[in-house]
């Protein structure tokens, strides 16, 4: 494949089947590889080729450890990519290689009234509620990291609440020549960038819809040669959704303000900026009875931009993902929950047990004429460009060939450009941009 020899990981995965995990006295290990090829076409994003393509494989082991109510978990995660060339988008986002993601204890309590509570500590990945401000990415070859503490209580009623002090992994390393030859050093978790706060759930709240409150707090600093932006964030939300069902009507909403402060620039001299910025997403769908189960829905995501007038208004979704709602990450991860403005139309189905697809579109605006659309990093500081980005069609067909041990996986997105991504000063040229990946994914 384009010349690249690659680790015999994946070829030894689907050899070895289910038949390589193991389970013994309380003990267990499994794992995944994944190879992927991705290529884009007129690549929208600013100062990258404008077309290219790559390869990407994620190896991941896991060993667990269980004695009564006490585990021991470590998972050892291998992300490198080949065949990059000089202006292809590789980062920490598709590099980490050989990298201890998690290695925590937890323990499972009983703390009375049929409550359950489980703690963890060490390093872990974690998943809270919509996965729009805290999640482990999964489209994306890397994934994220937290090194700290986790509560999660389910008590009487439907109640749910996590709560979490962690460090966020920062993927290392983080310097162009090192990322390419997929250099292996231990990622870096320090007091220089902290996450904590919390997200509380209660199920039929309002009739039958769960409602959902968060707070979370990032604060960041600098570190000998390292500059930041010294963001001091808070993110206070909240949701509301009833699940999609057969035969029935499904609904989501979810809203969140940011405050705090932030640097102008990484320049330790730059202004400190006070932040008010805000993201929403909502959604209504319905799911009709039938042997593939078509879900339609209608959303709308809007996330604010920044202008000038002293205030920072770009909304920072943290450690989110994107794929669910917006798009792609890898060669394509040009539309993000930053300073855009999409109502789209998305239909679901499953056609069987083993196959499942979606394709959606989105019209795409910026939220603010002059900062840079969504993550392109393409901006008019002038604001002459208009304020249309373009049309977004997005689809994805999944389909396990062997059930819970092969799966095949294609993604494509087609996006007609807009005025803004046509005339803005420093849009790439070319005509509309064509983005595909294809996945094959071993369990064992």
């Amino acid at each position: 494949m384009l010349g690249v020899r690659l680790p015999l990981s994946f070829a030894a995965a689907i050899i070895a089947g289910p038949a390589f995990a193991q389970e013994a006295d309380g003990f267990d290990i499994s794992g995944s590889a994944r190879l992927r090829y991705e290529t884009i076409t007129n690549q929208p994003r600013a100062g990258f080729n404008t077309d290219d393509d790559l390869v990407n494989l994620r190896t991941t082991l896991l060993a667990r450890y269980r004695s009564g109510p006490v585990s021991f978990v470590a998972e050892l995660w291998d992300s490198r990519a080949y065949a990059s060339e000089t202006g292809t988008p590789v980062s920490t986002n598709e590099v980490n290689a050989l990298e201890l993601v998690q290695a925590y204890a937890a323990v499972d309590l009983s703390p009375g009234n049929g409550s359950k509570l489980n703690l963890r500590a060490g390093r872990f990945t974690l998943n809270i509620g919509s996965r729009r401000l805290v999640a482990a990415d999964d489209y994306r070859n890397t994934t994220n990291g937290y090194t700290g503490f986790q509560a999660n209580l389910a008590a009487k009623g439907g109640v749910n609440a996590t709560l979490i002090y962690v460090l966020p992994q920062q993927r290392r390393p983080d310097d162009p020549a090192a990322i390419r030859r997929n250099a292996i050093v231990f990622d870096h978790e320090g007091f220089d960038l902290v996450l904590w706060g919390g997200t509380a759930a209660k199920a039929r709240a309002i009739g039958p819809l769960t409602a959902e409150i968060s707070y979370y707090h990032l604060g960041e600093r600098d570190t000998p040669g390292r500059p930041t932006r010294n963001r001091s964030l808070n993110s206070w939300g909240g949701r509301i959704l009833r699940v999609p069902g057969a035969g029935k009507a499904d609904v989501e909403f979810e809203a969140y303000y940011q405050s705090g402060t932030i640097r102008a620039s990484t320049a330790s001299n730059a202004a400190v900026l006070p932040v008010s910025a805000w993201f929403i997403h909502a959604e209504a769908g319905y799911t009709f009875a039938g042997p593939w189960q078509p879900r339609l829905s209608l959303e709308y995501d809007r996330a604010s931009g920044d202008r000038a007038g002293g205030r920072y208004g770009r909304f920072d979704t943290l450690f989110g993902m994107r794929r669910a709602d917006l798009a792609p990450a890898g060669l394509y991860n040009a539309v993000g929950r930053a300073n855009i403005s999409t109502p789209g139309i998305r239909l679901e189905l499953v056609p069987s047990k083993r196959v499942d697809l979606f394709g959606s579109y989105h019209a795409l605006w910026l939220a603010e004429p002059t900062d840079s659309f969504s993550t392109t990093g393409v901006r008019d500081a002038s604001g002459r460009s208009g304020g249309f980005a373009g049309h977004q069609l997005d689809a994805r067909l999944r389909w396990w060939i062997r059930p819970n041990t092969l799966r095949f996986e294609a993604n494509g997105v087609i996006l007609a450009k807009g005025r803004f991504l046509e005339r803005a000063p420093n849009a790439p040229r070319g005509g509309d941009t064509v983005y595909g990946s294809f996945n094959l994914t071993a369990n064992f």
